[in-house]
């Protein structure tokens, strides 16, 4: 099959030219952010490499000022409250 006749559709880009890239467009840098809390690869963001770089840049930035958690790992907080109840009650028993 010809490269020509081949059809597909082109996707649109994530970010639009009238978008900033700024540590403090949290709206922006979260679509960036996998559930744990790790920047998503550039192959799956669609991003070209000036913008990936930036959104990289605005995500460590926003995590040094503390507006994003370096981890996000909410199951692991889960184990640790049981845990302190459990080695809780078994101090509190004379």
């Amino acid at each position: 099959m010809d490269k020509s006749k081949r059809s597909f559709r082109r996707r649109l880009p994530p970010i639009e030219s009238g978008d900033r890239i700024d540590y403090r467009n949290m709206n922006l840098i979260s679509r960036f952010i996998s559930e744990q809390g790790k920047i998503l690869s550039r192959r799956v963001n669609r991003l070209t490499l000036k913008q990936q770089r930036s959104i990289t840049i605005a995500i460590k930035q926003a995590r040094i000022l503390s507006l994003l958690p370096f981890l996000n790992n909410e199951k692991q907080f889960e184990r640790i409250e049981s845990t302190d109840i459990a080695t809780g009650l078994r101090t509190r028993t004379k």
